[in-house]
């Protein structure tokens, strides 16, 4: 049974190369090839995928922005010229790297890793902690500590007591990835700790003096989930 797969690869000849690679070795279907990280990131919130070639340098881009805003992980591949990337792949746990240009045997070994392992769903659902890119360093945050995540535009400022950790990523992306018996959306720019709020006022909750608005979308959620006597 074979693979899926998509190929993130702004270089033609690159992606073509990549392509007859999957095809000649009976084991990866592509699904889909983008130009863009943008492009993909869409395409990975709405598809499942087995496996991503992934290159790292894009146009106005890093390919490793991709791996913040998708809500699985999927096996990647990193496919590039340049080896002080390798770091990287090191810290997104990455199933291989491709130094460009590789032979198809290479290739070969590289979807054989990727054959031991699967797409893993996040495990926001049972973590007690989560890990955020920022300052070019992967920083652990406690969820007891989060007070709420707020959305700023293609960013996300985690608030976390009198500190904020701002990282790339979207409210989108991280309705998914968070543990969701500990926090909740309750507006498209924000998500919260349930166990931070301490009052509810119209379409409003506050933590720490700070007033949070409630959609109507949310609010009977936000009402379902608060204990009230």
């Amino acid at each position: 049974m074979s693979s899926s797969c998509i190929i993130v690869e702004d270089l033609a000849v690159a992606a073509e190369y990549l392509k007859k690679c999957c095809e000649k070795s009976g084991q990866v279907e592509v699904k889909a090839h983008f130009t863009t990280v943008k492009e993909a990131v869409q395409y990975l919130n709405e598809h499942t995928i087995d496996l991503v070639f992934l290159d790292v340098e894009m146009p106005g881009e890093n390919g490793f922005d991709l791996l913040d805003q998708i809500a699985y992980s999927p096996n990647v591949i990193l496919t590039t010229s340049k080896t002080e990337y390798a770091y990287n792949a090191f810290e997104y746990n990455v199933t291989d790297f491709l130094k460009k240009p590789f032979t198809y045997q290479r290739f070969l070994e590289a979807i054989k890793k990727a054959s031991n392992t699967s797409a893993q769903p996040t495990r926001g659902s049972i973590d007690d902690h989560i890990f955020i890119k920022t300052n070019g360093k992967l920083v652990r945050l406690q969820n007891e500590d989060i007070l709420y995540i707020e959305s700023l535009g293609d960013y996300v400022n985690f608030v976390s007591g009198d500190k904020k950790f701002i990282t790339h990523n979207t409210i989108k992306s991280l309705e998914t990835k968070i543990n969701q018996q500990v926090f909740m959306k309750v507006h498209r720019s924000y998500i919260v700790n349930i166990k931070k709020v301490d009052n509810i006022r119209e379409n409003a909750l506050f933590i720490r003096g700070t007033e949070i608005p409630i959609s109507k979308a949310h609010k009977a959620e936000v009402i379902s989930r608060i204990n009230i006597l």
